[in-house]
């Protein structure tokens, strides 16, 4: 039965989850780019926003690339540099660090949408459950660095990172790698997937814009146009012509 389950959520959970991430995304943006919003309610009460969403941010952005780079880069680009061992303690320094200040941000923001009057009751349900999830996962990843230092030679963290590498490049062999690992473990992994698989129906959607804006500041170029719009070219102004 064990194993049957962690096929499920580790061989295949997966796939559906990405699925549904990007296709989801596509559709969202493509049929309701109305609804392309972080649906700030800042405009409603500032002061606590603004430390819980800081703190919030900086955290889970540092996690999010942590996890990212950590997990999916291959050891032997590293082991030169760096031993498994010693990667794995400062990613539970770091993302220890990282993982406390999502979790204090996370949580103020839970409070301020649940004990506000104004900002409860212009909150979606959705909004709720998300910043449960958040902080629910927040505190399982925190709850996993005890677990980790039983582990200090990075055996676990290695496993963790070859079944990640087995996913994204479709190879089988990934599930078995997950025997050892505990339930804490295995519960941050499959919460991490399934706020994966509700992304494009909630408001982390704005996500992409953030990734749209980096583009465009780092863009060596600038388009602009010179003609006015509904004027046709050959009245066209003197100022417009220079540009042109």
């Amino acid at each position: 039965m064990t194993a049957w389950l962690d096929t499920l959520l580790f061989g295949i959970y997966p796939y559906i989850c990405l699925s549904v991430f990007f296709i989801g995304s596509w559709v969202r943006f493509d049929r309701d780019q109305y609804t392309w919003k972080s649906d700030s309610s800042q405009l409603l009460r500032t002061g606590s926003l603004r430390w819980g969403s800081n703190l919030f941010h900086i955290g889970v952005l540092f996690l999010f690339f942590g996890h990212t780079v950590g997990m999916l880069t291959p050891h032997f680009m590293y082991e030169a540099f760096i031993s498994a061992g010693n990667k794995q303690v400062m990613a539970m320094v770091s993302g220890g660090i990282a993982g406390l200040l999502g979790f204090v941000g996370v949580s103020v923001l839970l409070h301020r949408r649940l004990t506000d009057p104004r900002i409860r009751a212009t909150s979606k349900t959705s909004d709720i459950v998300l910043l449960l999830l958040l902080w629910l996962q927040l505190a399982l990843g925190l709850a996993t660095i005890p677990l980790s230092a039983q582990h200090l030679d990075g055996s676990m963290m290695m496993n963790l990172a070859e079944w990640a590498q087995r996913i994204v490049t479709f190879r089988t062999g990934g599930v078995e790698l997950l025997a050892d690992a505990g339930w804490i473990f295995k519960a941050h992994m499959a919460l991490g997937m399934s706020i994966f698989l509700i992304f494009p129906f909630t408001r982390l959607v704005h996500v992409w814009s953030g990734f749209g804006t980096l583009a465009y500041v780092l863009r060596p170029y600038q388009l602009v146009r010179a003609r006015r719009m509904n004027l046709p070219q050959g009245h066209m102004q003197p100022n417009d012509q220079r540009r042109a």
